[in-house]
C-alpha cells in the first residue's frame, strides 16, 4: 500500500462544498466521540463500529442537514474513530481528541472518486484541478482530501502497487543519529543536521508577535495567522524533504543498515536538548527508513539503547566510563589512538549486529546540498 500526495485547486464552489464536507465529518467524529464516552460513563462499556453505524442512520433523519454531504465519507470517519480507539487499546497512540475546526481539515472517500486530464472527480463536489505531478501507479483504494492551516488543498490516494526489491549491493552500515550532525555512517561520512527550526526561529519569532498584536475576529489577525502557518508549513515540508531523500540513499546504496533503538520520549525530557531533538525529527526518519526498507528489501536492524557504542573503542573494546556529551574526540587509553566520537559509535553499531562490514563505498553526490566527506579513523 502506498500513497500519492496531490495539489488541487478547487474554485470558490466547491471550496464551500468541501468546507460543509468537512465540517459534517469532523461533527460525526466528535459527536460518536462524545456517545462513547457517555456510554462507557453509564454502563461500563464501549460502542462498537456497526453500533455507532447504526446510530448514525438514525441521527441524519433528525439531522437532514447530514445528507447534503457523501454518504461514505460519514461511515470513513466512523471508522477512523474506531480505529483511533484500537491504536490507543494497543498502546500505540493516546486517548482521541476531538477535532478542531481551526486545525488540519480532512475528510476520506472509500470510492466514487476517479481522474481525468488533470481533474479529480470527487463524490458531491466535482470536478477539481489536480496537478499529477507523478505518475499514478497501482489500483486505487481510498483517497483523503486535506487543508492545510495555511490554506493549500491536497489528495492523497492509497494505492496497491507492487514494489520489486532492489538487487543487492553487498554493503552493510551502521549510523548513528546526532545533532551537530543529522547522521555519521560507519565508513566516515557525515551529514549535517539542517536544523530548519533553528534557522527559521527569528522568523517565526516575529510572525508570531505580529499575530498576537491583531485584533481577535479581525481579517488582519487572519491574515496573520495564515503568514505563520505558512512558514510553519515550510519548515516541515523542507524537514520531510530532507529525510525522504537521505533514507532513499540509504536504502539504494546499502543492504543492511543498522541504528540504534533511541528512546526520543524520554530524551525531549531534557529542557535544553528538547526542541533540537523536535526539530532533527529521529523519529520520522527512522519510519521512512524502515518502511522503504521493506518495500525495497533492505534490512533495518536496531541495537539496545543501552548499549556502550560511544564509550567503546571499536578497535580494542576499551571502555572509557567517564565520556562527557561535549567530548567529540577522545583519547583511548589502551591503544593510544584518536577516536572520533561519532565514527565509533556508527562502527560499534554495526558490529553489535554480527554483520560484518563489507567494501566501504564511495560517497556519491546527494541530493541534500553538500555534504562533509571524511575517512573513517
Amino acid at each position: 500500500m502506498k500513497a500519492y500526495k496531490y495539489r488541487i485547486y478547487p474554485n470558490s464552489e466547491a471550496r464551500e462544498k468541501l468546507a460543509k464536507q468537512f465540517g459534517c465529518v469532523r461533527f460525526v467524529y466528535n459527536y460518536f466521540l462524545n456517545e462513547r464516552i457517555a456510554h462507557y460513563e453509564k454502563t461500563g462499556k464501549g460502542l462498537t463500529y456497526n453500533q455507532t453505524a447504526g446510530m448514525l442512520t438514525d441521527l441524519k433523519k433528525k439531522l437532514t442537514w447530514l445528507k447534503e454531504v457523501h454518504s461514505q465519507a460519514l461511515q470513513a470517519s466512523l471508522g477512523d474513530l474506531d480505529a483511533a480507539y484500537a491504536n490507543f487499546f494497543a498502546g500505540r497512540a493516546k486517548f482521541p481528541n476531538f477535532k478542531n475546526k481551526r486545525g488540519k481539515q480532512s475528510c476520506r472517500y472509500p470510492q466514487g472518486f476517479k481522474f481525468q486530464d488533470g481533474y479529480t472527480y470527487l463524490p458531491k463536489i466535482g470536478w477539481i484541478k489536480t496537478i499529477f505531478h507523478k505518475q499514478l501507479h497501482g489500483t486505487p483504494r481510498n483517497l483523503t482530501v486535506s487543508k492545510t492551516k495555511s490554506g493549500k488543498y491536497f489528495i492523497s490516494v492509497i494505492v496497491e502497487e507492487d514494489v520489486f526489491p532492489y538487487e543487492s549491493v553487498n554493503r552493510s552500515v551502521g549510523i548513528d543519529l546526532g545533532l551537530k550532525d543529522f547522521l555519521v555512517t560507519s565508513d566516515g561520512h557525515k551529514i549535517p543536521a539542517p536544523k530548519y527550526l533553528r534557522r527559521a526561529e527569528q522568523k517565526l519569532k516575529r510572525l508570531q508577535r505580529q499575530l498576537s498584536r491583531k485584533q481577535k475576529g479581525s481579517e488582519n489577525r487572519e491574515k496573520a495567522r495564515k503568514q505563520l502557518a505558512i512558514q510553519h508549513e515550510k519548515v516541515a515540508n523542507q524537514r520531510k524533504d530532507f529525510q525522504h531523500k537521505l533514507s532513499k540513499w540509504l536504502i539504494d546504496n546499502y543492504d543492511f543498515v543498522a541504528l540504534e533503538n533511541l528512546n526520543i520520549k524520554g530524551m525531549v525530557k531534557n529542557h535544553k536538548l528538547a526542541k533540537s531533538i523536535s526539530d532533527a525529527g529521529w523519529g520520522e526518519f527512522v519510519r521512512q527508513l524502515t518502511y522503504k526498507g521493506s518495500w525495497y528489501g533492505s534490512e533495518i536492524s536496531k541495537i539496545d539503547r543501552f548499549y556502550p557504542s560511544s564509550k567503546r573503542h571499536f578497535a580494542c573494546g576499551w571502555i572509557k566510563q567517564d565520556l562527557a556529551l561535549s567530548d567529540r574526540e577522545w583519547v583511548c587509553e589502551n591503544c593510544g589512538e584518536i577516536v572520533d566520537r561519532d565514527v565509533n559509535a556508527a562502527k560499534n553499531i554495526l558490529n553489535f549486529t554480527t554483520v560484518g562490514m563489507t567494501e566501504s563505498y564511495a560517497w556519491g553526490d546527494l541530493p541534500l546540498g553538500e555534504s562533509e566527506n571524511q575517512e573513517a579513523s
